[in-house]
């Protein structure tokens, strides 16, 4: 019987085709349409909206 010890060539590349294959998911999943970075930026903008609509609202109310 043969000791192999260490990895052999196949299951090195079989490695590296799968984190080939996770990290473009990954990145598809980041800068997509709706991906997380686009949906971030969404969310800042709504955020500014809400609070100068807030400070209208608020200085407004001071003046009344």
């Amino acid at each position: 019987m043969k000791n192999n010890k260490g990895i052999t060539l196949m299951a090195l590349a079989l490695t590296i085709i799968v984190l080939l294959i996770l990290s473009g998911i990954t990145i598809a999943a980041l800068t997509g349409d709706n991906g997380l970075i686009g949906k971030s930026g969404e969310a800042k903008n709504a955020t500014e909206r809400a609070n100068e609509k807030e400070e209208l609202e608020v200085a407004s109310n001071k003046i009344i």
